[in-house]
């Protein structure tokens, strides 16, 4: 069986939280409702866009939930076309792909974001075609939901057992520990590393080069 190492995206490979949070406050400002604290939609980073409006709202009806989410979506797709989202890769990530690379890992990714934005996220980092699997939200339930991790290993024929799940948040780590898969976190992202071990990480890396160490020794 391949070994596969599949990475979150937003909090994991790049910084998106800037962009994140602006697209949340106009979105819910839109609609004249108050926007989340940031630690509030940093906590909700990850989820599918429904899901998020949801944790965010618990006591708000379905359909505002949906109307919420549609909002942002657009509010983010104008904010990247006004050249405002930037997305920077965290610091060591381009080597680190480099080296899980070069060791023999195939590469994934499954995240809470589009399609289209995932591709244009990667593509502008040129890390797109590094990655020989990426499941997103448009096609897959909200993790932790291992649906993700599920096709992810079917597609780069990988097991369970040789597949690490790459995330900063508990939902990465709950859907690799629904998925059979093992959990790492890391630390640079939108949840703090007990909540990551609380949630199923076998280990937390604070580097990316801490990153490239862990793989090896796995």
């Amino acid at each position: 069986m391949n070994h596969l190492a599949v990475f979150d995206c937003d909090g994991t490979l790049v910084d998106s939280q800037a962009a994140i949070c602006r697209a949340m406050d106009e979105c819910f400002a839109s609609h004249g409702l108050t926007p989340p604290d940031r630690q509030a939609t940093r906590r909700i980073v990850g989820l599918s866009l429904p899901q998020a409006m949801r944790a965010l709202l618990p006591d708000a009806e379905p359909h505002l939930h949906d109307l919420l989410a549609q909002t942002y979506k657009s509010a983010f797709h104008r904010h990247r076309a006004e050249g405002l989202v930037e997305e920077p890769l965290f610091d060591g990530i381009a080597d680190a792909v480099q080296a899980l690379e070069d060791a023999g890992w195939l590469l994934g990714v499954a995240t809470g974001k589009s399609d289209r934005g995932l591709r244009l996220c990667l593509e502008r980092h040129g890390l797109h075609a590094r990655f020989v699997t990426l499941q997103t939200a448009d096609r897959h339930p909200s993790k932790p939901h291992p649906a993700m991790l599920h096709a992810a290993m079917a597609g780069a024929g990988a097991a369970p057992e040789t597949t690490v799940m790459i995330g900063d948040t508990s939902f990465d780590m709950m859907m690799a520990r629904e998925a059979g898969a093992h959990a790492l976190g890391v630390g640079w992202g939108y949840h703090d590393a007990d909540d990551l071990r609380s949630a199923g990480a076998l280990d937390v890396v604070e580097t990316a080069q801490d990153l490239i160490g862990w793989m090896e020794r796995f």
